[in-house]
């Protein structure tokens, strides 16, 4: 089982359950291959979330599209 390093699982202590929903896959990718961090997009009809190679493994960076 793929576990998330302690920096996500404070990102996720705190939101809500269908954003944590729409993020953890990303998350769990992120955990599995431990290369790239996760860049979270606040778009017009809600999130997206992807694996970002510019940004290090273990962190998470919100933006806006």
């Amino acid at each position: 089982m793929i576990q998330l390093p302690p920096s996500y699982q404070e990102y996720l202590a705190d939101k809500d359950e269908s954003f944590v929903d729409m993020v953890r896959p990303v998350l769990m990718q992120s955990a599995a291959d431990k290369l790239h961090g996760v860049r979270v997009l606040y778009v017009p009809r809600g999130h997206q979330a992807h694996l970002d190679d510019t940004i290090p493994y273990g962190t998470i960076v919100e933006d806006i599209d």
